[in-house]
């Protein structure tokens, strides 16, 4: 209940499910812990390892095979081998098991930690520090006492592990108006499939890789109205936003744009991949006109034109 009161306010707040790899070296006795960082709302359960082994005859390295949970078929990947980071093996390894963007699957990892409760502007976006072998699956950092967490982009991980494309259909929609978005996604891989297919159906695009930046730049653009218009002087017709960004999350966005006396006409597209029947209300409470989950993604721009013309009705 706390925490369904927590979400369904806007404060910014989440939870996360701290993890480890343990690494050494190879020729060294030395380890060292490398601590990691999923949003709990992915995260279905944590079990410890059956005892699979990546056999390599597999196609991806990182695929160590299947296992059977409550009667389903569970893929388990080695999350240290897509990260390039050595494992040192060890009794009790655990699996956490998630379930995103209508996928389940399982990974590999050390052994788990605890769930954190944070507010999104502890999260800092990723920099140079972090290594390009990493750059594009980590969308943040914190720190936590003297850890550095690394948070991590799941959606791409994947994409890329399982080598199935998370948007696999074409967008055959093409608006007839000229319409604009902006786009609010720290994953980069999201925001270049959200770009691409929206300026194929005849949008104009802007990016945002976190929520506060997004508000900041709707707050200047409004700063000064002129008329009671949909556009205002934002001069842009739709918001499709995630939920999970650094600094300020979707919820916190949703709920900021709708309680503004120039913005609140603007829709609101919820794009995320944690959108479920029990999330979904949460969307409802902070204002959202519309949320889809992200392997939906060809069926955006029609969707957003259509919260547009309905937008314009009203006001008209």
């Amino acid at each position: 209940m706390a925490q369904e009161i927590l979400l369904e306010t806007g404060t910014n707040e989440f939870e996360i499910l701290e993890f480890f790899i343990t690494t050494k070296q190879e020729n060294q006795k030395i380890t060292e812990n490398n601590f990691f960082g999923i949003n709990v709302a992915k995260v279905v359960e944590v079990i410890e390892n059956p005892g699979l082994e990546i056999t390599y005859d597999n196609v991806n390295p990182c695929f160590m095979g299947v296992i059977s949970l409550r009667g389903s078929i569970l893929p388990i990947l080695d999350l240290s081998k897509w990260l390039k980071i050595p494992r040192k093996k060890s009794k009790n390894e655990i699996i956490i098991v998630t379930e995103f963007s209508k996928q389940t699957a399982g990974f590999l990892v050390s052994g788990v930690v605890e769930i954190h409760r944070l507010d999104w502007t502890q999260v800092e976006s990723p920099d140079k520090l972090v290594s390009s072998s990493k750059e594009n699956c980590v969308v943040g950092i914190v720190q936590i006492e003297d850890k550095i967490i690394q948070l991590l982009d799941l959606e791409y991980m994947i994409s890329d592990l399982t080598g199935i494309n998370i948007e696999a259909k074409s967008n055959c929609f093409v608006s007839d108006d000229t319409y604009r978005a902006l786009i609010a996604d720290d994953s980069k891989l999201i925001r270049e499939m959200l770009k691409t297919s929206l300026e194929e159906a005849n949008f104009e695009v802007r990016e945002f890789t976190n929520g506060l930046d997004c508000w900041n730049y709707l707050n200047q653009m409004a700063s000064d109205p002129q008329d009671d218009t949909i556009k205002k002087d934002t001069g842009y017709d739709i918001i499709i936003t995630d939920i999970e960004m650094p600094q300020m999350d979707g919820f916190t966005l949703t709920k900021n744009i709708k309680q503004h006396s120039v913005l609140k006409n603007i829709p609101v597209l919820l794009y995320s991949s944690i959108i479920t029947e029990e999330l979904y209300h949460k969307g409802l409470f902070v204002g959202a006109d519309e949320q889809m989950s992200k392997p939906d993604l060809h069926k955006v721009p029609h969707v957003a034109a259509e919260l547009i013309k309905q937008k314009i009705k009203i006001i008209a």
